[in-house]
């Protein structure tokens, strides 16, 4: 089935960062699908604003995860935790109803530290929890010291962790092929 799409969100603004590089691995062992990276650069979550009338850039995010058959979120991990602009979007993605319910979601993350994101990525599922997506279990894909495992390309060169991206971006479209 070639015909899905899978949306990927990056928790790091930054052009060139790991957990894009690791997102963008994810979309490619995913297989055959219309990849969409949706952009987090959101105004602050504030409900005067909200009042005003929900932000174009917010629906566009909003129908973007709607629409998709499965998210792939890339997550840093700053301070013990996923980044603000990362849950600003979810603040906003909660409001007017529910595009997570039931949809399929893999976590990845990239991290300096020896764990690879662990802590970001329990935080991420907690910050989830409301919004009932279907978030894979396993395997988790938590990659230490990410500036000795992707190539000059940006390309994940690390047999293993390729391996286990393979195992859980297989598993997320089994998830959504289910779900059609």
């Amino acid at each position: 089935m070639s015909d899905l799409t899978l949306m990927g969100l990056c928790g790091s603004l930054r052009a060139e960062s790991f957990n894009r590089k690791l997102m963008h691995s994810a979309a490619k062992s995913f297989g055959p699908a219309t990849f969409v990276e949706g952009d987090l650069r959101l105004p602050l979550f504030d409900e005067d604003l909200e009042a005003q009338g929900i932000p174009a850039e917010v629906t566009r995010l909003k129908e973007q995860v709607k629409a998709a058959d499965a998210v792939v979120i890339a997550c840093p991990e700053y301070n013990k935790a996923p980044p603000g602009v990362l849950k600003n979007a979810l603040d906003w993605l909660s409001r007017g109803g529910q595009p997570w319910t039931g949809k399929p979601v893999a976590l990845v993350s990239a991290a300096a530290g020896r764990a690879g994101g662990e802590r970001t990525q329990f935080a991420l599922r907690l910050m989830m929890v409301p919004f009932r997506p279907l978030i894979l279990q396993g395997p988790e894909m938590l990659l230490a010291s990410p500036k000795d495992h992707f190539d000059e390309s940006g390309a994940l060169v690390t047999e293993s962790y390729q391996n286990l991206l393979d195992d859980l971006m297989g598993a997320l479209r089994q998830a959504a092929e289910a779900r059609r």
